[in-house]
C-alpha cells in the first residue's frame, strides 16, 4: 500500500499530514465555534486533545491517504484541512475540509476539494467519491456543486441528517472530454 502523507498542490496550498508541530494550529481550527458548528463534532476542549487527536489520527498508516493540513504557500500557515477520508461504515470516500473563518469566501475550499477529488481519481484510482454535508451549511453544498459534486438523498451520520453529494470518475472524465 502506497501512503499519501502529503497530497496535491494548489496554486495557494500545499497538502501534508498534520504533525505534533501543527498542535496548536488544529487546537484553533477545531475548537472555533463558527467552525465547528455544522461538522456534527464536539469542538476540542484543549491543546492536550489537539496533539492527541493527531498522535492519534489512523488514516495516513491504515489506507494510505486522510485529510491533509492545508498550507498557506504565502505564509507556511496552517489554515484548515482538506482531504479524504474512507468510511468503513459506507464503505466509501468521501472529501471533507474546514478552514479558519478569516480564509472563507475566498474560494480555498473549492480550490482544495477540487484537488483533493482529482487526487482521488487520478493517484488513488478511486471510481466514486462523496460529500457528506448537514442540510443547515449551504457554504458547504455549494463547495461540493463547484467541484461537480451532485446531490444523490440523504443519510444518517453519528445520529444527523446529512445530505450525500457523490462524483464519480466517469463523471469527471465526461466533463474533461466534453
Amino acid at each position: 500500500m502506497n501512503t499519501y502523507r502529503s497530497g496535491p498542490e494548489t496554486e495557494r496550498i500545499e497538502h501534508r499530514a498534520f504533525t505534533l508541530n501543527d498542535c496548536e494550529a488544529f487546537y484553533r481550527l477545531n475548537s472555533h465555534s463558527e467552525v465547528m458548528r455544522f461538522t456534527g463534532e464536539p469542538p476540542l476542549n484543549s491543546l492536550e486533545d489537539a496533539r492527541q487527536a493527531i498522535a492519534d489520527y489512523p488514516d495516513f498508516e491504515t489506507v494510505g491517504y486522510g485529510r491533509w493540513a492545508c498550507v498557506l504557500k504565502e505564509t507556511r500557515a496552517v489554515i484548515g484541512f482538506c482531504g479524504l477520508k474512507y468510511l468503513p461504515d459506507l464503505n466509501e470516500v468521501d472529501v471533507g475540509f474546514r478552514f479558519l473563518p478569516e480564509y472563507w469566501g475566498q474560494g480555498i475550499a473549492t480550490e482544495t476539494c477540487s484537488a483533493c477529488i482529482a487526487f482521488g481519481f487520478d493517484v488513488l484510482k478511486l471510481n466514486c467519491i462523496l460529500g457528506l454535508v448537514l442540510a443547515e451549511n449551504k457554504a458547504s453544498m455549494r463547495v461540493l456543486e463547484k467541484c461537480g459534486m451532485t446531490r444523490h438523498g440523504e443519510i444518517t451520520c453519528n445520529g444527523e441528517r446529512a445530505l450525500k453529494y457523490e462524483i464519480a470518475r466517469s463523471t469527471k472524465v465526461q466533463k474533461l472530454s466534453g
